[in-house]
């Protein structure tokens, strides 16, 4: 059956990542994720929000609104994708971080692949 696989497993599909960045408003989320996309750096984005987020900053902690922009990529577009968000961002120390995907429908990630091929 291969409805599901481990990332990266010997069915030859790659490590999937997820990879979360915020900003402070909804049309530069809608930017970052059509310009990451556009530019295969990542195969898909999922923006959601507003959030609050709560964080220290400059000494000092602070409250906004923002919003969150989820990108499906592999390992091998990861440094491709930082290097677009820390290009495109306007945030001095955006969020980026990412996280592996464990498992996943083998289809998907066979997708995520091709569509972040370079």
């Amino acid at each position: 059956m291969t409805s599901t696989n481990e990332a990266g497993s010997r069915f030859g599909q790659a490590v999937v990542l997820t990879v979360l960045t915020t900003t402070d408003a909804a049309q530069k989320a809608q930017d970052l994720a059509s310009g990451a996309v556009a530019a295969r750096v990542a195969a898909c984005a999922q923006i959601a929000g507003p959030v609050v987020s709560v964080y220290r900053w400059e000494g000092a902690v602070e409250t906004a609104q923002e919003w969150q922009v989820l990108f499906k990529t592999t390992a091998g577009r990861y440094d491709a994708l930082e290097a677009w968000l820390t290009e495109a961002h306007d945030y001095d120390t955006p969020e980026i971080i990412a996280t592996p995907v464990v498992r996943g429908s083998a289809a998907y990630l066979e997708w995520v692949e091709q569509e972040t091929a370079e």
